[in-house]
């Protein structure tokens, strides 16, 4: 009828209508959902919803906030607990963040394995075995797999699965048993096992104690790529990401940062004829430098400790490198460079350019 009130599901549905006009209507999204948890200020979906739009906008804090009220409200809401998760730890409060994040696993897509032995809790490990299970993308098993080293530091005998591409260089580098998780894999039994991304918060991890020396390394041989300045780039991330669209460079700022004066090496496999991220690790261990978008390149180059530029997207920026920093409690060899307008590369590409201009300057 004329002059009625919209229904939560009314302004939601607007919500979604606005936001498939691109991310510059965020602004407009998230008016809509604030409507929505001032109309609907009993419904856990409104400030659920609140808090997805908060967490889009790069405001974390307004996030866990509108999270938090939307599982005061309804606490059946896995996938709110997991994006409260990821909204404190962006504010860098790991321990407590890390344990919110375990709640990824009650979502099917995520659950986690049904083996006989016993999850490891943070237990002695010394004279153990320990398994841990692989879970996500090649950059969070690269980022992760610095705690399979402390383990081994505490005395355990440590076997890690990961996706078969990282194989090669994590046995290498690690000198942990390293096997691809793919089809049927044969490993001794473990005393424990621990998913990847549960290693941080089973191991005590905080933003001062995060473990950031180097762990990778070349393990294998690739041709000279010559004298000269020479810059890995990396435009683009896996177009099957749901953020891609926001992390990866339009072709316009990308061709920007092919035109800067060195030896630039397009990092992607396809190009550069890698087979595994080991071959990839020979060839950044070469470079004086790496460009790359948020993708796993980036881990690769800060696990090794090479000087990386890591151009962030301001929309819905990932978890790990928190807020208004330039730099990275997990790769110290890392600058970030934020956009400073939503959706907006040109003051990203002007300032890796004016400081890449200076760094040729220091090296002469």
């Amino acid at each position: 009828m004329p002059g009625a009130e919209p229904s939560l599901q009314e302004l939601i549905g607007a919500a979604r209508e606005a936001a498939k006009r691109g991310v510059a209507n965020l602004s407009e999204v998230e008016g809509i959902y604030e409507e929505a948890a001032h109309r609907f200020p009993h419904s856990g979906e409104a400030f659920h919803w609140l808090g997805v739009v908060k967490r889009q906008l790069g405001k974390p804090a307004d996030a866990e906030a509108a999270f938090r009220r939307a599982l005061a409200l309804d606490a059946s809401l896995p996938a709110t607990r997991r994006l409260l998760s990821m909204a404190v730890l962006a504010q860098g409060r790991y321990p407590e963040g890390f344990e919110l994040y375990e709640a990824r696993h009650e979502l099917p897509a995520m659950a986690k394995p049904a083996l006989p032995q016993p999850e490891w809790r943070g237990e002695d490990v010394k004279g153990k075995r320990v398994l841990i299970w692989p879970e996500q993308g090649f950059g969070d098993q690269i980022m992760f797999a610095r705690f399979a080293v402390l383990l081994k530091t505490r005395g355990a005998d440590v076997t890690l699965l990961c996706r078969p591409g990282l194989v090669r260089l994590l046995q290498g580098s690690l000198g942990v048993r390293t096997l691809g998780a793919e089809g049927a894999v044969d490993f001794p039994d473990p005393d424990y096992w621990v998913m990847t991304c549960s290693l941080a918060w089973r191991c005590g991890a905080t933003v001062e104690t995060v473990p950031n020396a180097p762990y990778l390394r070349p393990v294998s041989a690739w041709p000279s790529l010559g004298e000269g300045f020479k810059v890995g780039l990396v435009t683009r991330g896996n177009p099957g990401h749901m953020n891609d669209p926001n992390r990866s460079l339009p072709p316009e700022w990308a061709e920007r940062l092919r035109a800067l004066p060195a030896q630039i090496i397009e990092l992607d496999p396809a190009q550069t004829g890698a087979k595994d991220f080991a071959d990839t690790a020979a060839i950044i261990d070469q470079l004086d430098l790496v460009i790359s978008v948020d993708t796993a390149m980036a881990h690769l180059a800060g696990a090794m400790g090479k000087p990386c530029w890591v151009m962030l997207s301001g929309v819905e920026t990932d978890w790990r490198w928190m807020t208004d920093r330039a730099d990275s409690p997990w790769y110290p060899s890392m600058r970030l460079y934020r956009q400073t307008r939503l959706a907006e590369w040109s003051d990203v590409i002007q300032r890796i350019e004016t400081d890449f201009k200076a760094l040729l300057s220091d090296e002469k």
